[in-house]
């Protein structure tokens, strides 16, 4: 662990907890490293991507990825699952059947934003789907450290699974539930109505002191998800 994160494009955001913004759509992956195993948090939007990413916290960690938690079902957050072999995949419940389901939609996001229409179409030949459905909560040993696996959705989409670090000042990964680059994005699959809730689940989850990474965008503090939560109540009309 004696290479530095920002040499290889990745931010630290505390010891052993970092993440990497790809270049594209401003996405967020997630590392964090315990002595016994290492977690991931979202894949990227391809599989060249998921391997370029997997070489990289190999080389960070100097071990490989043993699980990856997805954030949702959204092809710049999953489709580089695959590039990582012989790992425990989470995602928020009924989020491996909607990704199966949906796959052909899945890949035609994709293409539509802007990805090769062979690559994507190589990763959804060899997607893959959450073993572990996460229903409530999820405690996971990393070895001398925990995390917590928290369905939070839904909001962004109907499946949103967010992921606390605990520490000196506790980290939440959002994925799209708060984004700080762009306005949040409301597609086909996002339920406005119960968004700004989702978001109070993330406030209760951090508490106000916490480090709040989004799915595209710089780290926000509670101020930052509490303004975005009353934005959008505004902008879809709920309390």
């Amino acid at each position: 662990m004696n290479v530095r994160w920002e040499e290889h494009g990745w931010e630290r955001i505390a010891p052993g907890v970092g993440r990497r913004r790809l270049p594209g759509w401003d996405a967020t992956v997630g590392l964090v490293v315990g002595e016994d195993a290492v977690l991931l948090y979202d894949t990227g939007s391809t599989l060249r991507e998921g391997a370029e990413i997997r070489v990289q916290a190999q080389s960070l960690c100097g071990r490989r990825v043993t699980h990856i938690a997805l954030s949702h079902p959204h092809f710049d957050h999953v489709l580089g699952t695959a590039a990582f072999a012989g790992v425990e995949v989470y995602g928020a419940v009924g989020l491996g059947e909607l990704m199966l389901h949906d796959s052909e939609k899945l890949r035609d996001s994709a293409v539509r934003h802007g990805v090769r229409a062979s690559e994507a179409a190589s990763a959804v030949d060899v997607l893959v789907v959450p073993g572990h459905p996460v229903s409530g909560e999820w405690t996971l040993d990393l070895g001398g450290r925990r995390v917590l696996l928290a369905n939070v959705g839904p909001g962004h989409s109907g499946h949103d699974l967010a992921l606390l670090v605990p520490g000196d000042r506790e980290i939440v990964f959002c994925g799209d539930l708060v984004e700080e680059s762009g306005e949040p994005q409301a597609g086909h699959d996002a339920i406005p109505s119960r968004w700004p809730a989702a978001l109070d689940r993330l406030l209760a989850l951090g508490g106000e002191d916490a480090v709040y990474v989004p799915g595209h965008g710089a780290a926000v503090d509670a101020a930052f998800v509490r303004a975005q939560r009353d934005a959008l109540a505004a902008r879809f009309g709920t309390a």
